[in-house]
Parts: C-alpha cells; structure tokens; sequence
C-alpha cells in the first residue's frame, strides 16, 4: 500500500468512527485532493486486500474487521485527552487519602465517562493468597478498625462501630483466636473456617459470640470481594452505541457481561496496552477489548475498555497508557 492508500483507509475508518456511516468517494476528494474516481479506484484496491467492506444501503465502504486492525498497527497515534480530564485523573491519583484499588477504580470510572464506553478492573484472585494476619486497632469504646494483611503484603482495613452488647476487649480476644488457628489459610476458605471451626472455639471463650463472629465475617467478606471480584463502570454505555439497537443483540451482550466467568477470562498479564478486535476478543464478534495488566507493591491486576468494533481507539490507548504509566512509576 502507498501512502495515499494508508492515509485513505485512515482516514474512512476515522470518519466512520465518529458518524457510523458508510463512508463514499465524493466526501473525500477535498481532504485528500485527487479525483473521485481515484479514491474509487483505491477504495476498491482496499476492499481486494480485506481492509474495507460495501454495504447493502450505500455505494460506501466501511472498515472491515482487518481493517481495524491493520489500523492499530501500522496507522494509528494515540490522542492525548484534554487537560480537565487529564486533571480529573491526576487528582484521584495523588489523593493521598484514598487506597491504590480505590483510586484505581474511580480513575476507571472516569475513563468510562469520558469514551462512553464500558470499563472493567479485574483483581488477582484471593484464591492465591493466604491470611497473615489480622490486627484489631481500638478507636474508642464504640469504633474499632480491622487491619487484615495478607501473605503477599496487601493490606485491608474495615472501621465499623459496635454495638452495646459487645466490648472492645470481647472483639480483641475473638482476633487473638483467629490469629493463632487460621493465619496461613487461603483468603476463599476463611469464611467457611470461620463458621465451622472457629465459631465453637470463640463460643466458649465469649458470651455475645455470634455478634463478634458477625463482625469478624463482615470484615474477611468485605476483604474478598475486593480483591477477588469484577468491578465494572458504565456496565450499560455499551448498549448506548448504534451496534446495539437490536433486541437479541441487546440480550446476547447483557447476558455476557453479567457472566462473571466469562468476564474474568478477560484478566491479562501481557505487558503494554493490548488491542482485541473482534472474534480475537474470545468474548463478542461485535465488541473490541483494550487492555492492560497493572502492578504496583501488591496490587495488581487487569484494566480493560469494551467497546463497539469502531472504537476510537486512539483515545482509549492513550488513557490506560496514562493511567499505567501514573501506576507504575
């Protein structure tokens, strides 16, 4: 292909991004300053190569699905952001208030806002961590905060108030039990430990057991679903674009974003920002998926953007670039 070549397919598949309309020879004489019948003619060479596609409603082409990907590796340059979003993002992130997943989850919401497309954050599975300990840090008579820490060096902590029929010392008693027969356990079988082995122990120890064994669950509870499950933002601005104006097609694509296993199989550890179009998406034929996987101390994990196939792609690239690069310096 030669340049006027490149910078046509460019150039359609941009345009179509933004209007989702076939896109015709005559629109483009002026930007690229040849005939009509030129353009045709290397419209028509594009489609021979597989790069483009007519439709049946128009004499127009569209970007095929190698098209799209030739165009993320040979023709695309990431679109930096506008400084108000950048700011929205380097706000979150130097809070020094907020915890890395927290941060890292509004940063992805942002995300979300500003594409209209929908975004996912996936953590390492609590399966592959054991407890190392748990610390309960007193406040006053009625507040207490439970610091869990486990065997990879992430930290948790749960600040509840307690009611009247427990006491601080029946709680810091119930922890120093906890400590000495579940400290090397998987995160996933603490819970079912808890009931099962350690609630009969503590039951002989303290009188209001079931409400300190209530707190202590909340607390082991809250812990797993943060680091095991699938946080989504704008988990419908996916069914906002044109591709999903069908009713089947509405069902097929809710159904497979409330298919948590299958949205987990979305979790990377390939470096850099990858692109997923199509059927290589091994999640929708009609969805593209950007993604990344992430490290910072002991948080870590997978960001990913879903979107419709015509995807500006250029802005998504440069937004989980930025946020990686902001994580992992």
């Amino acid at each position: 292909m030669n340049n006027r070549q490149n910078n046509l397919l460019k150039i359609i598949i941009e345009t179509y991004i933004k209007t989702v309309k076939p896109v015709g020879s005559k629109s483009l004489v002026k930007k690229l300053k040849c005939s009509s019948a030129t353009i045709r003619n290397d419209m028509a060479y594009l489609e021979t190569l597989g790069y483009l596609e007519k439709t049946h409603l128009s004499s127009g082409r569209i970007p095929s699905e190698d098209g799209y990907k030739y165009y993320v590796d040979n023709l695309m340059k990431p679109k930096e952001i506008t400084g108000d979003d950048v700011l929205k993002l380097q706000t979150i992130l130097n809070n020094k208030e907020l915890v890395v997943s927290d941060a890292i989850l509004k940063c992805m919401e942002i995300i979300s806002e500003i594409t209209n497309y929908t975004s996912i954050v996936l953590g390492k599975d609590s399966k592959d961590q054991t407890l190392k300990q748990v610390n309960i840090v007193p406040i006053d008579d009625k507040k207490v905060v439970a610091v869990v820490i486990t065997s990879t060096g992430h930290v948790e902590n749960k600040q509840t108030n307690i009611t009247d029929a427990i006491n601080v010392t029946e709680i810091v008693k119930a922890c120093e039990i906890i400590n000495k027969h579940l400290v090397g356990t998987p995160l996933s079988d603490i819970n079912a430990k808890l009931e099962y082995e350690i609630k009969p122990i503590i039951a002989t120890k303290i009188k209001q057991y079931e409400e300190v064994m209530c707190f202590f669950q909340d607390a082991f509870n809250d812990f797993s679903v943060k680091q095991s499950d699938v946080f989504f933002s704008g988990k419908t601005n996916i069914l906002k674009q044109p591709e999903y104006n069908e009713p089947d097609k509405i069902k097929a694509i809710i159904s497979k974003l409330e298919n948590t296993e299958l949205v987990k199989k979305i979790e990377t550890d390939e470096e850099g920002i990858n692109v997923y179009i199509g059927e290589e998406s091994k999640f929708d034929e009609d969805v593209t998926i950007i993604k990344t996987s992430y490290k910072l101390g002991s948080e870590e994990g997978t960001l990913a953007i879903i979107g419709p196939k015509r995807m500006e792609y250029d802005k998504v690239v440069y937004l989980l670039q930025f946020l990686k690069n902001y994580l992992e310096r």
